[in-house]
């Protein structure tokens, strides 16, 4: 039995996993962002590791007899976030997370400085992104950064508390602007601009390789047997490439949770840095993704509940349903929604802009701004697949994987919009976590579960006749954000 663990940003999520592949168990425990300031988002550490204990607590109370043969553990994890800690290994500050943005300024001295280095760690700077983090410590929290001993990302953490050992993998290093993305190494020259040493980075070791085992006083703790395995793991969209078993080139999905991103698994690294695409390191060997994120995808949904005071998602979906059927034409002066609630990542690169909500008249209704969110969401993640695209990757059909992927109807739209054909499929909210498994499994020699998917659960292939009527909204919506971003400049 192998343990998988993703460590999200709202949600901590376990599955126990068996040998042929099938879940045995599941617990998950939700957690908090706190946003001191304007454009920050942080975490302690700390309660990640208590929602891991929780969630085993609970793993092993439910199925106590799959809990006992634990063999191995694997770690998926959010990207990016800046887990600082001191030379004993106690954390500094509450983690710097991945949607982020009070690092925009340092991230745009990092982009105008050394733009040739955006070729080489396969993104250009950005403000989410985990260099420019530092730089903005350096500045801002000068006795902070100078405590640094060590620099995790998140899921490290638990690898940490797990087995006292303080390492990161090729996946989840990619997220931090310090790699080179082809040698798959530490890139020196990125690490000195932050002002960092070699040092203070974890040694690099891939998704499927063995890091150690859990210490004895934490296995008693947590229940677990002894000797008990753990895998490198990997960044969250990474493993769940793993999961749904996105390993060869073209193998394409989108992540539609918190943020959404759309992702194209290569055999070699393919970057448009200009374009906002991320070219990453794969959670195996041998395999990059090129990757096309918004910082915003999901969690619009969620906003526009609660602001257009509905019970729930479920039921705000209900009512776009029975409102606006996919198979008519919505009118070119319905309502849009620009989804920059966090800032915009793919293909923008503007962490200061905000969302906002044009066309609205006296007849526009709840369904038709509900409608709108999910529409907006859409279109600019056809911005992100067409930068995707750019590099050469191809994206020939897509898997839909995340809190979104539950919605028949969004998937539908999706479809309509991208123009190619949305595949969802069964345990897909789990992807991330059945991925971290098979990583564990692969760990103690078991890799017969790497390119194994997940079942097709629905099939949506693109309506023609909507998609040619979404791409007249769809040229409004582009010719909309110049006007927005130029008015949060000018306030």
């Amino acid at each position: 039995m192998s343990l998988g663990i993703d460590l999200g940003t709202s949600e901590l999520k376990t599955v126990l996993l068996d040998s042929s592949g099938a879940v045995r168990g599941q617990a998950s425990v939700r957690l908090d962002v706190s946003r001191p300031q304007a454009g920050w988002s942080e975490q302690h550490p700390q309660d990640w590791w208590q929602a891991c204990v929780q969630a085993l607590g609970q793993l092993r109370a439910s199925f106590p007899e799959q809990f006992s043969a634990i063999a191995c553990i694997g770690l998926s994890g959010q990207m990016h976030g800046a887990v600082l800690l001191d030379a004993s290994d106690d954390c500094i500050r509450p983690a710097i997370l991945w949607n982020d943005a009070r690092a925009h300024l340092e991230a745009a001295e990092l982009a105008e400085q050394y733009p040739q280095f955006a070729a080489v760690t396969g993104s250009l700077a950005m403000a989410g992104l985990t260099a420019p983090k530092l730089l903005w410590l350096k500045k801002h929290e000068p006795s902070a950064f100078a405590a640094v001993a060590c620099l995790l990302s998140p899921k490290d953490y638990l690898r940490l508390m797990l087995t006292g050992q303080k390492i990161t993998d090729m996946s989840d290093a990619a997220g931090t602007l310090w790699l080179d993305e082809p040698a798959r190494a530490w890139y020196a020259p990125m690490v000195a601009t932050t002002g960092l040493r070699p040092e203070q980075l974890p040694p690099l070791v891939e998704g499927d390789a063995a890091t150690g085992t859990v210490l004895p006083a934490v296995a008693e703790q947590l229940g677990l047997p002894g000797n008990v395995m753990v895998a490198g793991g990997g960044g969250d969209n990474p493993v769940s490439a793993v999961g749904i078993g996105a390993v060869n080139a073209s193998d394409s999905f989108i992540s539609l949770g918190t943020s959404a991103a759309i992702v194209s698994v290569t055999e070699q690294p393919l970057g448009n840095p200009d374009g906002g695409v991320h070219s990453f390191c794969h959670a195996l060997p041998g395999r990059w993704y090129a990757m096309g994120a918004i910082l915003s995808g999901a969690s619009c949904l969620r906003w526009a509940t609660g602001v257009l005071g509905q019970k729930n998602e479920a039921a705000l979906l209900e009512l776009i349903e029975a409102t606006i059927p996919l198979q008519q034409a919505v009118a070119s002066n319905a309502p849009l929604f620009l989804p920059y609630l966090s800032g915009e990542r793919t293909p923008h690169n503007d962490p200061q802009v905000r969302g906002a909500f044009l066309q609205l008249g006296h007849e526009s209704n709840t369904a038709q701004m509900g409608y709108a969110v999910l529409e907006g969401v859409a279109f600019a993640l056809r911005d992100a697949m067409a930068a995707v695209t750019s590099t050469g990757a191809t994206v020939p059909h897509c898997m839909l994987v995340g809190g979104g992927a539950r919605s028949q109807y969004w998937a539908q739209l999706l479809a309509n919009v991208l123009g190619v054909e949305m595949r969802t499929l069964h345990d897909s909210e789990l992807s991330a976590s059945i991925g971290a498994a098979k990583l564990g499994f692969a760990a103690i020699g078991d890799t017969s579960l790497l390119t194994q998917g997940l079942a097709i659960k629905n099939t949506f292939a693109p309506d023609i006749a909507q998609h040619a009527a979404l791409n007249v909204r769809y040229g409004k919506y582009r010719r909309l954000f110049p006007a927005v971003q130029a008015l949060h400049q000018a306030a």
